[in-house]
């Protein structure tokens, strides 16, 4: 059975958003990073070397088990991911009002938080981790 090689640790949330305070998205970091703490009810832990996350789960499916967080964000080269693993086919209506965006198997990605409805985006995090905490 696969295990996945990206865990939970205890880095410094801090240390590593600091990587990016010449970057004109390090205040959208902040402000993900004190919504995902918010809305979660979690403190942030690093699960990697690049992806901060919000509570956790255990799941086992076929191929893999582990465990993984609700919700998280992780930045990016060319954009912010953000990781709400229920998926985007559930939500159509809603992410349909979300903004400028692009998205993969379980991350939104976005350039820059003004490029989207936060409002939106809050409503489909707490979604996406009720899902989770139901899993």
């Amino acid at each position: 059975m696969h295990v996945p090689k990206t865990k939970q640790n205890d880095d410094g949330i801090m240390a590593f958003l600091n990587g990016f305070k010449e970057e004109k998205r390090y205040p959208d970091l902040l402000q993900l990073l004190n919504l995902m703490q918010e809305l979660s009810g979690c403190a942030p832990k690093m699960w990697g070397t690049s992806i901060i996350g919000f509570g956790s789960y255990h799941y086992k499916g076929k191929t893999s088990e582990g465990e993984w967080f609700w919700i998280g964000f992780s930045p990016r080269k060319q954009n912010i991911s953000i990781y709400a693993i229920s998926g985007f086919e559930k939500e159509k209506t809603l992410m349909g009002t979300l903004g400028k965006y692009k998205t993969g198997k379980s991350c939104l990605y976005v350039n820059r938080l003004s490029d989207i409805d936060m409002e939106v985006l809050k409503e489909f995090l707490k979604r996406s981790m009720k899902i989770m905490k139901e899993w």
